[in-house]
């Protein structure tokens, strides 16, 4: 499990609506080209079409997962300034944070019943994320 450091990313599933600001502002503060992204969000549901529910009328649920590419740099310059990397200053929920406010969320989340996890390897996503969803 990844111990947080100051470049550790934190998710709060549980907060995640799977709106794509983070995405978003990744791919505009850092000036990708349009067919680059370097953090996308799985829409976790049936896997029957893109934001399609799992279950039935009246259980339908559904929750996102933010993934990080290799190529996301975690914003170094902003980070040594001080402020927050793109992606994680701009989720409107709160879903998103890193360092220590991400090892003080952690004890927070542990404390309310939540499990921490990273993807696997054969996800080929960034080190240092790690995610929480409530048991």
């Amino acid at each position: 499990m990844t111990e947080i450091n100051e470049k550790t990313i934190l998710v709060d599933l549980q907060r995640c609506i799977g709106c794509w600001t983070c995405s978003l502002a990744c791919k505009v503060g850092n000036n990708l080209p349009d067919d680059e992204f370097w953090l996308t969000v799985r829409t976790q549901g049936s896997g029957e079409g893109i934001d399609r529910p799992a279950g039935t009328w009246p259980n339908l649920h559904m929750s996102w997962i933010p993934i990080w590419s290799q190529s996301c740099v975690k914003c170094p310059s902003r980070i040594a300034k001080g402020d927050k990397p793109y992606c994680v200053n701009s989720c409107p929920c709160n879903a998103l944070t890193i360092g220590e406010a991400a090892a003080a969320k952690k004890e927070e989340l542990r404390d309310r019943g939540f499990r921490f996890f990273e993807l696997p390897a054969w996800e080929k996503s960034k080190d240092n994320v790690l995610y929480a969803e409530k048991k």
